[in-house]
């Protein structure tokens, strides 16, 4: 069901949190990237990241449980265990290849004006909406549409709800934004600004998928279900709208050509489009793919291994193994 408003929130914490990682620390918040880091060559500000992201989802258990996705259970069945592991498995091939995914290339990269990371979504994005439409053409509305109305028509939440969220959302951008600066006029230790923006960015990058519903692959795949329309949630465009656009701006308005607060330099791509090869193409391809048949991408799947280990512990192997043979 189309969310506006609980949507733009998640949104603005996504934008929020990709700003505040890239310009205290100079580095880009690309999912597939730092899960890789995690699998093969652990440190701790990574390990750091992802504790944020799993307190973020604690915390949503508390505040707002009925906001927390709801995943299919485990099937116990050779078949399921080898689909989860190769969609895993696809999506670390290809999001190596084409070196990110949603959060490095389109959140971060398309508002960096980057010409290969615009090239990225632009080959994965259709090749989701492909993939869906092929693999699904019985025109049954996913779970995360409701019955008896198209998926589009708006759907609001209480003003109870709303107060809570408008806080929550809030807090976490205060926080975010004061303790990484007071503790860099407080703390003897240099390097603990920048560890604490990496946990908060984590948190802020989790409570922002889950609050916008982008941790819910029903829901993501049902901005994939164009035909028949009124199984369309265009939820993902309130995404776009709230989260890449602020981040376009930002950048547009403070500009990358100095130095971030907690950083010598910023950690940019030095890669442009004109070094895209077949292996980049056919890399964002395969994401597409496997994003197109799940619903699921690399920060979501984090989300998802918090909130359902047995899941996460197959789609996890996958990914290591594609990011191994990449």
């Amino acid at each position: 069901m189309f969310t506006p408003i609980e949507t733009a929130l998640g949104a603005l914490l996504l934008h929020h949190s990709t700003t505040t990682l890239l310009y205290n620390n100079g580095a880009v918040l690309g999912a597939s990237g730092l899960i890789r880091r995690l699998l093969t060559a652990p440190t701790l500000t990574t390990g750091l990241f992802f504790a944020g992201m799993s307190g973020s989802a604690g915390l949503m258990a508390f505040v707002c449980p009925e906001l927390l996705p709801s995943f299919p259970g485990v099937e116990q069945k050779a078949g399921y265990y080898l689909f989860t592991v190769l969609m895993g498995l696809l999506t670390g091939w290809g999001t190596k290849g084409c070196n990110g995914c949603t959060s490095g290339h389109m959140l971060c990269g398309m508002s960096r004006f980057s010409g290969r990371s615009i090239l990225a979504t632009a080959i994965f994005f259709p090749t989701a909406f492909i993939t869906y439409f092929l693999s699904h053409r019985s025109g049954i509305p996913t779970a995360a549409c409701p019955a008896g109305q198209p998926c589009f028509v708006p759907v609001y939440p209480s003003q109870a709800l709303t107060q809570r969220l408008l806080l929550l959302a809030l807090g976490t951008i205060l926080a975010t934004n004061w303790i990484p600066r007071w503790l860099s006029t407080r703390s003897a230790q240099p390097t603990l600004p920048n560890r604490v923006t990496y946990l908060l960015s984590g948190f802020t990058f989790g409570l922002g998928l889950l609050l916008s519903g982008m941790g819910n692959p029903d829901k993501v795949q049902a901005f994939f279900s164009i035909y028949p329309i009124r199984n369309w949630d265009p939820s993902l465009l309130v995404v776009v709208l709230c989260g890449l656009v602020p981040n376009s701006l930002y950048n547009l308005t403070f500009g990358l050509e100095g130095k971030p607060k907690f950083e010598a330099r910023f950690q940019l791509p030095t890669k442009s489009i004109k070094d895209s090869d077949w292996k980049f193409v056919l890399g964002a391809m395969t994401f597409g793919i496997s994003w197109g048949l799940t619903g699921t991408c690399p920060g979501p799947a984090a989300l998802r291994t918090v909130l359902q280990p047995a899941w996460g512990v197959l789609w996890m192997a996958g990914f290591w193994l594609g990011s191994i043979i990449g």
